[in-house]
């Protein structure tokens, strides 16, 4: 703590001024540490990145980006790439999440400003993309969706509920190589609830390092599956439409079978999910993430049973209990 101190009054001397103030934040399943210093009523964010993880170092430069490209994201105070800290615009911690028991009527208004952010991350970010020379994760591909898939199979089937039976894999196979061969736009791979804080009633997107090329439909099913918050189908088929009305009035167009494609995102996306509850659950020792497979697992029973191609696995989810 003393050394992040020091580090902090270093850069930014008119903190040295009176006692400071440093709090250590909980932030998911990442392995950064974050912490809130505060002097008086200032405050801001204080990052500390390890070095196993390739896309943290490309935080900053990503942040600058997006924000050229006019979305809401945290504005960069200072990086130390040595140090490997980041000093950040403190946001507070009212995220997305944080209204999941409000009134529709509040909610919606709140997801939609958020699907705008998305909108805006698929359209006018991918555009600005070619002149930014910014340095982005690998792009969605067949290998991609193929691990998404087993880290599934390993670490939520095997490693939670102790399943060793197998599907044909064949068929999801396929999905992963249909997926990977339509045109891609950015997106910001983790696209739920606690990944958008809201300040003054206006969005801003977090945790977006992993930001790469992929389908709109995967951010949007990170965002409608979220296993964090309740959304039942009509809530969920309103702002899905939402989007899509976003994009026919703007004159961007969509893909003719636009609705299935994004199911085929849900599943990949619920997919990934539930292999990262299991791993970091089981390996990591996080138990908390455990409580999220229930809901996440009933939204891919969900998904499945209205794909034909994932009709093994459907029937295989059918027998899991939870």
């Amino acid at each position: 703590m003393i050394d992040l101190i020091q580090h902090t009054t270093t850069r930014f001397p008119q903190l040295s001024s009176g006692p400071i103030e440093i709090q250590p934040l909980e932030k998911g399943g990442s392995d950064r540490k974050f912490y809130r210093i505060r002097l008086g009523e200032s405050s801001l964010i204080l990052v500390h990145y390890g070095d196993g993880k390739e896309e943290n170092r490309h935080y900053v430069e990503i942040a600058q980006f997006l924000k050229s490209a006019g979305l809401n994201v945290p504005e960069i105070y200072h990086h130390d790439e040595g140090e490997r800290l980041i000093w950040m615009q403190d946001l507070g911690d009212c995220d997305l999440w944080s209204h999941r028991d409000e009134a529709w009527e509040i909610r919606r208004e709140l997801y939609f400003r958020v699907l705008d952010q998305a909108f805006l991350l698929h359209t006018g970010a991918t555009e600005a993309l070619p002149q930014s020379g910014v340095t982005l994760q690998a792009e969605f591909n067949t290998a991609l969706y193929l691990w998404e898939q087993e880290y599934f199979f390993e670490n939520c089937l095997g490693r939670h509920f102790g399943i060793l039976e197998s599907v044909d894999r064949s068929p999801l196979n396929n999905i992963a190589t249909r997926l990977a061969e339509l045109p891609r736009v950015l997106v910001h791979r983790d696209f739920q609830s606690q990944n958008i804080l809201l300040n003054q009633g206006a969005p801003y997107l977090i945790d977006f390092q992993g930001l790469r090329p992929g389908l709109a439909q995967y951010d949007l099913a990170s965002l409608l599956f979220d296993p964090y918050v309740n959304l039942i189908t009509p809530k969920r088929n309103e702002l899905l439409e939402y989007y899509i009305t976003r994009c026919i009035d703007s004159g961007h167009p969509l893909q003719r079978n636009f609705h299935e494609i994004f199911l085929l995102c849900s599943m990949q996306r619920l997919m990934q999910a539930l292999g990262a509850y299991g791993f970091l659950g089981h390996v990591k020792n996080r138990t908390h993430f455990l409580q999220h497979i229930p809901a996440a697992l009933a939204s891919l029973r969900e998904v499945t049973a209205v794909i034909p191609e994932a009709a093994g696995l459907s029937d295989l989810l059918e027998k899991l209990s939870g």
